[in-house]
């Protein structure tokens, strides 16, 4: 690692651990939204006021609900429907993660460009976890899909920080360095501020650790296999690894034999676009 990086990751831990690094606060509309799914006895048509204040956001749900994974026999055009066919929990989570898409804005077009990669692998994971979830838990599968919305949400900080400081936004490898290191400290901590459910508010910390053990599946163990799986056939390091030697590919239950499950997390890397 550079100086700089050296120097740049030591700030940053400072900043984290002096509570001085500056965090984005949820935007009013995933508040609002969060609101809503606390209400138990909220109805759809209540449920679409509050979505449908955001036009964009309104837009890209019925997008995702007209993907080639979910659309069933007639197309979706508006946003009652769109909740009616995705059910309230799964809409309220979808929906915040969706809000967090929108916080991914940049000054410049190298961060540009690293937002459009992060965001496009943070939908990827998303789409993997959910249907691994669905397919092979008990877990719920609105939260496993916010939970890969959100698994790389640390790296928005630190991008931030670069857009102010042109050394280390012109020099890629000690900004990667830097990504690579910081960002599930500053992940869990952002998710935490964020007053997100603990299940969820740890897993940027902790998917990265292939050698995690816990007593029974959880968001980690889907974030994990699914951020291993979306790399393959790449040439970045995760693409080594083997999905059966990981603790949490046993935890799942999973099985590679009848080549089905490999089949089911190519399709459902494409499910959120």
């Amino acid at each position: 690692m550079s100086d700089m990086a050296d120097n740049v990751q030591a700030d940053l831990i400072k900043a984290i651990n002096n509570d001085a690094l500056f965090l984005p606060t949820l935007p009013e509309v995933a508040l609002k939204i969060r609101l809503a799914a606390e209400n138990p006895d909220i109805s759809v048509s209540e449920l679409s006021k509050v979505i449908g204040g955001d036009t964009a956001l309104s837009a890209r749900l019925i997008k995702v609900v007209n993907s080639p994974q979910m659309r069933a026999s007639v197309e979706v055009s508006d946003l009652h429907t769109a909740i009616t066919r995705l059910g309230i929990n799964y809409s309220c989570n979808l929906a915040i993660g969706l809000v967090v898409e929108q916080m991914f804005q940049a000054k410049s077009k190298v961060v540009e460009r690293k937002m459009r990669d992060i965001w496009k692998q943070s939908l990827q994971v998303a789409g993997i976890s959910y249907k691994l979830c669905r397919t092979y838990s008990k877990l719920k599968p609105d939260q496993a899909t916010l939970a890969g919305m959100v698994h790389l949400i640390g790296v928005l900080p630190i991008l931030t920080y670069a857009e102010d400081h042109y050394e280390l936004l012109s020099d890629s490898v000690s900004l990667n360095h830097v990504i690579e290191h910081i960002h599930p400290i500053i992940g869990e901590k952002l998710l935490i501020s964020w007053e997100f459910p603990e299940p969820l508010a740890k897993v940027p910390g902790q998917f990265q650790d292939f050698t995690r053990q816990s007593e029974c599946a959880d968001y980690v163990d889907l974030v994990q296999i699914a951020t291993v799986h979306s790399y393959h056939g790449t040439s970045h390091p995760y693409a080594e690894i083997e999905l059966s030697s990981l603790p949490a590919f046993a935890r799942l239950g999973l099985d590679l034999g009848d080549g089905r499950l490999v089949s089911e997390m190519d399709e459902a890397m494409n499910m959120l676009y």
